[in-house]
């Protein structure tokens, strides 16, 4: 027997390697050059499965978007994986929405991309034969209902508790750690309070680990980055013709998930119509596809997580009074890093193994400087905001050491971004460094600072990108002390 071919797009010439050599028995790999008979290549080789690897591209994702509308239109039964980064471009996200597309999110160079596809393309060829005896949307249900990858989880998945995985020194944190996981191991929904980059999503994979549910799959649905008009088609699913680009049966996360879990993030994005049909789900577990009479009923367990305190939103019209006293029952509010400082310190030093050996960098001493200067920052970007900062710093360390020196100006200034907490103000000290002036100063340096970063330092070439004379470059590196003189 002929073994299927799977055509790759992917500048990650390591992956296609592995792939090759580990679903050698199954499959064969054959890497695609990005042309512009693309189009051609794929008609001529026929593959069985497309993988498109856009994780690293520049612009707004309209032009891959064309591309993949193209093979679809041209090739019908061949099934397409996208895979993207975390933050995938919205037309990206629509198209993968609308149709049978696989979309897998990961950061690049993410080795467990790799496993999952080693999973997913062997499942995608041994259905071929079942297809012929099924529904259309059989095939596309089994892809998708397999597990998601997380680039942030650890490899291991033993159940080893949500109080082990998420460490803490802060009591306050520890004593909801604990509560938390008693109400994971129960068939019951949770709701999740906490700020954006507080640890929502990470904690929500722990809920299901944890939970009788761990060998089914982890669906996250965020509602806040989806169009309005579509996210009742991606929970729910839609039927054919439902509505202009629905141009084939597509099950919604609810049946994807079989009997695992979604996570709802930004719950507080639903409209009226949504919330009423969320809460029909969550208290019967019935729902009817978009364009469709046919009552379907959804076994998935549900986490919600929103970046607001709903009840605000319920007093102001914005919230349904009864969706909301159902999701209080178990509601869990993750307190921000600010209220978390015992936890900086342990949270860089893991932060700094991670993000030196990512970037080939060796740091052997953190200075105190360091550490004072960021459990003096009040961090309305939280945990997500901290990665991001210690990153920068491993980036721009030297002779192995990291120090106050590498952190961004806002960060010593003590210049916080916003935050939904009013007593987070723009300075720690209510002093003038809040005005104007002090903050374009601020703006400036970061642009510069990325600038050098993205041209490799070349000042000739970071001067043309930024529009401005390798002179005036220089004179603006000396005032906001960049340059080793």
């Amino acid at each position: 027997m002929v073994k299927p071919l799977i055509a790759i797009l992917s500048p990650d010439t390591d992956m296609i390697a592995t792939l090759r050599e580990r679903l050698k028995d199954v499959c064969r790999i054959e890497p695609c050059t990005p042309t512009e008979d693309l189009n051609q290549q794929l008609q001529e080789s026929n593959p069985h499965t497309f993988v498109a690897d856009f994780r690293l591209i520049a612009d707004g994702g309209h032009q891959e978007k064309r591309l993949l509308e193209g093979f679809q239109a041209q090739c019908p039964e061949m099934q397409i994986v996208l895979l993207t980064d975390q933050e995938c471009p919205e037309p990206l996200e629509r198209l993968a929405a609308c149709s049978n597309i696989a979309h897998l999110h990961g950061s690049e160079k993410d080795q467990r991309i790799v496993v999952f596809l080693e999973e997913l393309i062997p499942a995608c060829t041994k259905e071929v034969s079942a297809a012929e005896t099924s529904t259309p949307s059989n095939e596309s249900t089994r892809v998708e209902s397999r597990k998601t990858i997380d680039p942030e989880a650890p490899a291991e998945s033993a159940l080893i508790g949500i109080t082990r995985r998420f460490e803490t020194s802060t009591p306050k944190l520890h004593r909801m750690l604990v509560e938390l996981e008693v109400a994971a191991r129960h068939d019951v929904t949770i709701l999740l309070v906490g700020e954006t980059g507080s640890g929502k999503t990470f904690l929500s994979r722990l809920i299901h680990e944890v939970s009788p549910r761990n060998g089914e799959p982890f669906l996250h649905v965020p509602c806040g980055a989806l169009p309005a008009e579509l996210i009742e088609s991606e929970l729910f699913g839609h039927v054919k013709g439902a509505f202009t680009s629905a141009h084939a049966d597509k099950e919604g996360k609810f049946v994807a998930a079989a009997k695992g879990t979604v996570l709802l993030d930004e719950i507080d994005a639903l409209g009226p119509e949504q919330q009423v049909k969320l809460l029909r789900v969550i208290e019967t577990g019935e729902f009817e596809p978009v364009g469709s009479n046919d009552t379907r009923t959804s076994q998935a367990r549900l986490v919600v997580a929103s970046n607001l305190d709903l009840q605000p939103l319920v007093e102001q019209g914005k919230f349904r009074p009864d969706l909301y006293y159902r999701l209080s029952m178990l509601k869990f509010e993750i307190p921000p890093l600010r209220e978390r400082k015992p936890d900086i310190r342990n949270l860089v030093q893991k932060l700094v193994d991670q993000l030196a050996k990512k970037h080939n960098a060796e740091i052997k001493t953190i200075d105190d400087t360091l550490f004072a200067a960021l459990l003096a920052y009040p961090w309305p970007g939280n945990v997500r905001e901290l990665e991001n900062v210690i990153q920068r710093a491993v980036i721009y360390s030297r002779d192995g050491v990291l120090s106050a020196d590498q952190l961004p100006q806002h960060v010593l200034e003590g210049v916080a971004g916003p935050t939904n907490d009013p007593s987070v103000s723009l300075t720690n000290d209510g002093g003038n460094r809040s005005s104007l002036g002090r903050q374009i100063a601020l703006t400036e340096r970061e642009i510069i600072e990325q600038a050098l970063f993205t041209n490799n330092f070349s000042r000739t070439n970071t001067a043309k990108d930024l529009g401005i004379s390798r002179v005036t470059l220089y004179n603006k590196m000396k005032k906001y002390g960049m340059t080793k003189e």
